[in-house]
């Protein structure tokens, strides 16, 4: 391989300091007398002329694109033109014939940013790098996310909260962007990192926290809510330029929910529930802190640790998160919350009802008592049912339950299972559709104190013993959960089975509960004392003998 032109001028010179002659370095490199000179002069070789431009094709219609540009310039946005439509006019109104697309693409990428800056506009983008002090700042952002829910996919918002310094973030899925979910994801937030920043916290103008926008400044009227969150956490927040421009001034937080949605949130989770989502969320949080953030030499969690101990310590009264409603309940048991229906036991039909609104669930009270819990609906003018709510309606009104939207709701999400169809439907034919569903609904008011696996357990041998009644089905239930407690079954107990007047392998209530007692080790009763009454009886009939 011959040597680099550098390698060839050092030779020369440690030749010629050698004392070889000029004439001896030609011959022995094959150069000439100009290359030695050169060489000798400096040892750097000067670098090679640049050649001229060559002339091109493009040339006659570059003044025109410069034109267009320069138009562009005070042009809307989005009415600028793009290079294609640079390249039709050329073609159309100057005649240009044997110019390709990307001639013209490579000149406009090359020329577009210095028209720019010949008018005076500057580049079109700059970022300046910051430096952050450890416990001092943070930013707050939403993101959306699809989330395949119980086979379903529903879009959901994505909270998260960064810390400016070690880029420690936090997220939480919920299936409102609004300001239920703002503020639980900061109550989340700060109890995981164990404080609230000391600083600002960069924010955009969400709806949840600002109320209005006053002109072109930095000042904004807050929300009252928001006003009250901020005093209770002790927060200072900054807030962003509206737009497209002030998502750069929070550019940590944009880029971590990519990140988070690419890394963790693809494919597409399928998970019953938010809840369930949210756990394998604060795992994933953990499981991050033993990232690197591009080339920093430490790790996310190490610098956690040096943040963490100047952060504020968190206030020590709870804050309440949730929004209170006051709806009353219509004639179909249920209240409107956000356009959204949701059932409550029939018996509140008419009154009015306090009703707690969460970011993914609400709680529904009557006075200070719960009476229902209900996840949140994710869209509009939709309902929630519970089937339980309506179990005391459908015993004097039997015939409304197989159409009914709560019944059918309650298949859908599992708790109405293909076992309960089937002892409902031979319940039918055995007493008929009425006294039939009567029974299924004795048999549903079960789960109000029994796992629903042991009462499907106990629809199933009842199924297979052919017995028909709720209290059948609640005897195999009770005999179900006893066997997962570990305790032994009726029908392990041989007075169990004497006491069964059916040749049947489901024993009576009464039996159970009889079989059921402690062993009585107690002595028989005597009745010996009471002879001498006897005595007493007898002597006074002979000493008095009636005429």
């Amino acid at each position: 391989m011959p040597p680099s032109k550098v390698e060839l001028y050092a030779a020369i010179r440690r030749d010629a300091r050698a004392g070889m002659s000029g004439r001896a370095i030609e011959k022995k490199y094959r150069v000439g007398r100009r290359t030695i000179v050169k060489a000798l002069a400096s040892a750097w070789p000067e670098p090679r002329k640049q050649l001229p431009p060559r002339a091109s094709k493009l040339d006659p219609f570059k003044p025109a694109i410069d034109e267009i540009l320069r138009a562009d310039l005070d042009a809307p946005r989005k009415q600028r033109h793009t290079v294609t439509r640079i390249w039709h006019r050329l073609v159309d109104e100057h005649a240009m014939t044997d110019v390709s697309y990307p001639v013209v693409r490579a000149y406009v990428a090359e020329r577009k940013p210095q028209v720019r800056a010949e008018a005076g506009r500057g580049p079109a983008e700059v970022f300046v790098r910051q430096s952050h002090r450890p416990g001092d700042e943070a930013e707050v952002d939403f993101g959306e996310v699809v989330v395949r829910l119980a086979g379903q996919d529903i879009k959901c918002f994505l909270f998260c909260l960064r810390l400016s310094f070690s880029g420690k973030a936090v997220h939480r899925v919920s299936l409102s962007g609004g300001q239920e979910a703002f503020f639980e994801g900061h109550e989340h937030a700060f109890r995981v990192l164990g404080g609230v920043p000391a600083g600002k916290i960069r924010y955009d103008n969400l709806k949840s926290a600002v109320a209005q926008v006053i002109g072109f400044s930095r000042s904004r009227v807050e929300t009252d809510r928001w006003t009250a969150f901020r005093s209770h956490w002790g927060l200072d927040a900054f807030y962003c330029r509206p737009g497209i421009d002030g998502a750069h001034e929070k550019g940590g937080v944009e880029g971590q929910i990519g990140w988070f949605r690419r890394n963790h949130l693809v494919p597409v989770p399928d998970v019953p529930s938010v809840q369930v989502l949210n756990s394998m969320i604060d795992e994933w949080d953990a499981t991050d802190e033993a990232r690197r953030i591009g080339s920093r030499a430490r790790t996310v969690g190490e610098l956690l640790a040096i943040e963490r101990l100047l952060l504020q310590p968190l206030p020590e009264e709870p804050l309440e998160t949730g929004r209170w409603f006051t709806p009353r309940v219509d004639r179909f048991a249920q209240v409107t919350v956000r356009t959204n229906k949701y059932s409550v036991p029939a018996r509140l039909i008419g009154r009015r009802v306090r009703v707690l609104l969460h970011a993914s669930d609400l709680v529904i009270y009557d006075g200070h008592a719960e009476v229902a819990r209900h996840e949140r609906l994710p869209g509009r003018s939709d309902a929630r049912l519970d089937l339980d709510h309506y179990l005391e309606v459908l015993v004097r009104k039997p015939g409304a339950l197989p159409g009914s939207t709560a019944l059918e709701q309650a298949r859908a999400a599992g708790k109405f299972t293909p076992v309960h169809d089937a002892w409902w439907a031979a319940a039918r034919k055995a007493h008929g559709d009425a006294d039939g569903t009567r029974a299924l609904v004795q048999v549903l008011l079960l789960h109000r104190h029994m796992d629903g696996e042991h009462v499907v357990a106990g629809l199933a041998a009842a199924l297979r013993a052919g017995a028909m009644t709720a209290d059948a089905v609640a005897l195999e239930a009770r005999k179900a959960a006893d066997e997962a407690d570990g305790r032994p079954a009726a029908d392990d107990l041989p007075s169990a089975a004497s006491a069964l007047s059916a040749p049947t392998a489901v024993a009576s209530l009464t039996a159970r509960r009889l079989d059921k007692l402690p062993p009585d080790t107690r002595p028989l009763p005597s009745v010996a004392a009471y002879d001498q009454l006897l005595r007493r009886t007898r002597t006074a009939q002979e000493g008095n003998p009636r005429p």
